[in-house]
């Protein structure tokens, strides 16, 4: 090594020495200095001299400022935490859609989930229609004898409206009405989720309200039942709260899904709906239940729509506007449908009687209007199919709307589980109908046929407040796109009109109400 090069590493040396040293000494000043607690401290950002070796020092670390007294026989911590602001935490960003953790076998477990709620929803549906057929055979085999055969009616819906009634007070009190806005209250962690034993309760008690006739609809068994079965399996598998979440969420579209055979419909729900939120996890796990549950729904019954159209409607200059004015008028009619069913059901709490003795008196009469009126009563679908090929006239609309709101609102208020979505869809199908006739001519059928289907989005719209998932719902019931452009404007229409009249979407408004009788009965 030559003398050069030795002058310059020495140079070196000194310079490294001058820099390192300061900052050696503060590196072992500072882990010298420790709290009462023994907790390190990170940086003496000033120091104050008290005379001799006492010092009083301002340590500062990332998350505080402490003043410290050292340099007597105990170092004294003398404020252990000066108020200032600690940083916002920086967390990472979430990982891109394509790598969350864990996504492709929740995506598995989900279709799994989604073919047990889709044989469990079929068996519900095929059980349901057994019992409509027993029903309408009653006032055919005795026409001869109409009294023994209305006694009869009568005293068997009053008994199965009563055993429904018994088996959620009894068992699962949660299990009541829809069971939708208890599925939100367990996705919003207000309520725990329901255990297995609801899937017997909400199947048979379904079973008995709707086959009795009441005004009731099977997609709200269907969609609690569904989000139960599918949450049980996340248990089974030992699945953290997220992924029970999403299962729980799925599973409650599927049973959507599997009730209306509308596989969109389901996953659409579960998002604009139950989760009110947007997220690829979601979405990707409410799309495998839904396609389980379809696929074994379409082996049990066939790919057939719920509803038969048979024209195919095209969408004048015109109907955009005349839409506009049916979504208006259903948002009207809706303030009147949410609250009759909220004062309803404050009304049967009010009655000093057990819920199975108002159950059985809901039951007695829609089993006296089932003998003498068979086609009104029950979840209302044939009505809905009825109404769609155009049999009633403008004076039959009115008193079949008539009648089907009232018995809607009084067989929600009999405590006994069912759902909401069939009756209104029929009462919407009826609206626009009526509408439909009213603008055209009672002549123009093809016309009051296709306002009947814009309705139905309409009113889903305007009651529930989710019209993505009513006009999905709507065009996979009918298998029928030509009307999207007046259904939006419709639905339009029925939102605005609805907040205008600060009508509260129907399941917040049960689940504010729920809420409401629970902290009474804990005072």
């Amino acid at each position: 090594m030559t003398g050069d090069q030795t002058d310059l590493l020495l140079t070196a040396f000194v310079v490294l020495g001058c820099i390192m040293l300061p900052l050696m000494l503060r590196l072992a000043r500072s882990r010298r200095l420790r709290n009462a607690r023994g907790v390190e401290m990170a940086e003496a950002a000033d120091v104050l001299s008290l005379g001799g070796r006492r010092r009083l020092v301002l340590m500062r670390d990332p998350h505080a400022e402490r003043l410290i007294l050292i340099g007597g026989p105990n170092d004294i911590v003398v404020e252990p935490n000066i108020d200032h602001p600690a940083p916002a935490p920086i967390e990472p960003p979430p990982p891109p859609p394509s790598q969350l953790p864990g996504l492709p076998p929740l995506g598995l477990l989900s279709v799994g989930a989604g073919v047990m709620v889709g044989l469990l929803c079929g068996a519900f549906r095929l059980a349901l229609e057994s019992a409509d057929r027993f029903r309408s055979t009653i006032p055919i085999a005795l026409h001869d004898r109409p009294a023994l055969g209305c006694a009869l009616m009568i005293f068997g819906a009053a008994a199965a409206a009563w055993l429904a009634a018994f088996l959620v007070r009894r068992i699962v009190p949660s299990a009541v009405g829809s069971g939708i806005p208890h599925v939100e209250s367990v996705l919003h962690r207000d309520e725990p989720p329901a255990s297995l034993i609801l899937l017997p309760v909400k199947f048979i008690g379904g079973v008995l309200a709707i086959g009795a006739g009441l005004a009731l609809g099977r997609e709200g068994p269907s969609v609690q039942m569904g989000a139960t079965l599918a949450h049980q399996i996340g248990r089974l598998f030992r699945c953290e709260w997220r992924d029970a979440e999403a299962l729980l969420a799925s599973g409650a579209g599927a049973g959507l899904a599997a009730a209306f055979n509308a596989p969109l419909a389901g996953s659409a729900f579960v998002l604009e709906e139950l989760l009110r939120r947007f997220d690829m996890r979601h979405a990707t796990v409410a799309l495998g239940a839904s396609a389980g549950a379809i696929a074994v729904m379409r082996l049990m019954i066939g790919p057939t729509p719920e509803l038969r159209v048979a024209p195919h409607f095209t969408a004048d200059a015109l109907d955009v506007p005349a839409s506009l004015a049916l979504g208006a008028a259903a948002g009207v009619v809706s303030l009147a449908y949410n609250r009759a069913i909220l004062r309803a059901l404050d009304l049967a709490d009010d009655l000093p009687w057990r819920i199975e003795r108002k159950a059985a008196l809901v039951g007695a009469a829609v089993g006296a209007l089932a003998f003498f009126a068979p086609g009104v009563v029950g979840g209302g679908e044939t009505l809905t199919q009825r109404t769609l090929d155009g049999e009633f006239t403008l004076a039959t609309l009115l008193i079949l709307f008539a009648l089907r709101f009232l018995l809607g609102v009084v067989s929600y208020a009999a405590g006994t589980p069912g759902g909401l979505f069939a009756p209104l869809l029929t009462l919407g199908a009826e609206l626009g109908f009526f509408f439909g006739l009213v603008l055209h001519g009672a002549e123009a059928q093809e016309k009051g046929m296709a306002y009947a289907i814009i309705g139905m989005a309409a009113y889903f719209a305007a009651v529930v407040r989710a019209p993505l998932t009513g006009m999905i719902l709507i065009t996979e019931m009918t298998n029928s796109s030509e009307l999207l452009l007046p259904m939006l404007a419709a639905c339009f229409g029925a939102m605005t009109a609805a907040a205008a009249c600060r009508n509260e979407p129907i399941y917040d408004a049960l689940k504010a109400r729920a809420a409401r009788l629970a902290r009474r009965a804990e005072e």
